[in-house]
């Protein structure tokens, strides 16, 4: 494979097909069944099994690098990583995320999203390591990479969202569910890295509600210490990051404004938040979202100049739509970037992932593989 051709990078997740689709669906509206469901569905982790084996072969045949399960082993892009911790329970909540819908209405996701902690954390004997070694196993000689969803933003929906945290809850204080999930995580990391794990991707959509500009943000709910918890979460990110480069992994992380059904949750610059979001934390690659005007101005990428050990994956092209990209558009981004970080620096994307969640984005799959041979295209050409 040419270096240019890798400059294209998969940020994870693609379409499933509809005869996983059926079974990931019935997940949805089940809160009596234990991850990873397979025993309640019959046929279920052969059908994952046999797709998950088709989509890394279509990866391996289209010349992607690194290579992921396409997320066909998830129902939801963060919730199953948190499933799998000892000793989680799910149920369906009265609601589920706000999105905003293409009208500029609301939009609601599926609520299958509450969480409850009965027992103290713990990453081992996850489930993802077995997926992972699967995933490796089939891979041959291509690198591989698995997604996790971020510590921080974990942290954010446990403690601060959810409050699984008091008096009748497991962890006392907020501090001691933040130093037990961490914990979990290192836990996690030990067993991904004994596995044979080289490049773990954690993604994080959050970020933005600590942007000024962003009108759904903490800012705009009038929230209290956003500094410092802006400062938490960072701190979150960085203990676990660091835990992960002791061990000897690549540590990559994926930030978005959300993506559920070709649907956005928020806005926000990373003007906003670049000094804080881009220049403190300890990542070794940046899959950024600049598929449209809400991400600002790409002057952001400034705060990264002295970081010269550090990789930006752009992703100016988008997953949400069915129709191929405005290809002059990413060309004149491409070069507007590379005037601020050295060209072997940069990498092209999707914004996100083609399905975050199982139901995936509004367009076929063959679709989504026209506009992944489009952004190889684009990235052979400029690279090239």
């Amino acid at each position: 494979m040419s270096t240019a051709t890798a400059k294209f990078q998969l940020v994870g997740s693609l379409l499933r097909p509809e005869d996983l689709l059926k079974y990931k669906q019935k997940i949805e509206n089940r809160d009596d069944i234990k991850y990873p469901f397979y025993d309640a569905f019959p046929g279920y982790k052969e059908k994952e099994s046999e797709t998950t084996k088709q989509v890394i072969a279509k990866q391996k045949e289209e010349g992607i690098t690194p290579i992921t399960d396409g997320e066909y082993t998830k129902s939801m892009w963060h919730l199953d990583f948190i499933w799998g911790l000892k000793d989680i329970e799910r149920y369906i909540a009265d609601s589920g995320y706000a999105f905003q819908d293409h009208d500029g209405g609301d939009f609601e996701t599926r609520k299958d999203i509450g969480l409850r902690i009965t027992e103290p954390l713990s990453g081992k004997n996850h489930h993802f390591i077995d997926i992972f070694k699967n995933v490796k196993t089939q891979s041959g000689n291509t690198d591989v990479k698995l997604t996790v969803w971020g510590a921080a933003h974990a942290f954010t929906e446990l403690a601060v969202f959810d409050e699984l945290y008091g008096k009748n809850q497991v962890y006392k204080t907020q501090e001691d569910l933040k130093d037990g999930l961490v914990n979990a995580y290192k836990e996690f990391l030990t067993e991904y890295k004994e596995a044979g794990g080289k490049i773990i991707q954690f993604d994080d959509c959050l970020w933005e509600l600590f942007a000024d500009d962003n009108e759904h943000s903490f800012y705009a709910s009038g929230n209290e210490g956003i500094e410092d918890l802006a400062d938490t979460f960072i701190s979150i990110n960085n203990e676990v990051a660091d835990f992960g480069h002791e061990l000897g992994l690549k540590v990559w992380t994926h930030n978005c404004r959300g993506n559920y059904q070709s649907r956005h949750a928020a806005g926000g610059t990373y003007q906003a938040i670049a000094e804080k979001f881009l220049g403190e934390q300890h990542y070794d690659r940046f899959f950024l979202e600049w598929d449209d005007e809400r991400a600002g101005d790409i002057s952001a990428l400034e705060v990264l100049k002295d970081k010269d050990d550090v990789e930006v994956v752009l992703g100016l092209l988008s997953s949400k739509t069915s129709t191929l990209d405005d290809e002059q558009r990413v060309v004149n981004l491409l070069d507007k970037a590379s005037q601020i970080l050295p060209k072997e620096r940069l990498f092209l994307s999707h914004q996100c992932g083609f399905a975050s969640c199982d139901n995936g984005n509004e367009l076929s799959i063959e679709q989504q593989w026209n506009k992944i041979n489009q952004g190889q295209k684009i990235a052979a050409e400029y690279w090239g």
